[in-house]
């Protein structure tokens, strides 16, 4: 515990970010490549799906944040356990009656992944000092 085991915990959230932020990024700029490529139906307003891209890019930077101090930010942990939950639920119960791409799945069960080790950090998080003084 401590200080160096917070290392493994900064990596996770670095990935975090640049999954997000190069997710978002990609979504917002090439969103009509990438639906041609696994031949997903353009939305009717590009503007739906880059609003929800910008979220991406914004959580993406939420979770530099993390990185860059485990426990001052360990409320933004949290708020990317919601984010995740609701694009995961959301992708499951799309994809299973029909309506979305199994690309859009892989990103949940990726989410999924994430879901459990930010719930881990938490745990980890809260046997710590540190923690205490920003909860």
């Amino acid at each position: 515990m401590g200080k160096k085991g917070d290392s493994c915990w900064k990596i996770l959230f670095l990935i975090a970010a640049i999954y997000d932020f190069v997710l978002g990024i990609a979504f917002f700029f090439l969103y009509e490549p990438i639906f041609s490529y696994f031949n997903i139906p353009l939305p009717d307003y590009s503007m739906y799906l880059q609003m929800a891209a910008a979220f991406v890019i914004a959580m993406g930077v939420g979770y530099y944040f993390i990185f860059l101090n485990l426990y001052r930010n360990v409320d933004l942990v949290k708020l990317g356990i919601v984010y995740k939950i609701a694009y995961a639920g959301l992708t499951f119960y799309w994809y299973f009656t029909d309506l979305a791409n199994a690309v859009f799945m892989w990103f949940a069960v990726i989410d999924v992944i994430f879901i459990v080790t930010f719930i881990s950090f938490l745990r980890y998080a809260k046997k710590d000092e540190r923690y205490a003084r920003w909860k």
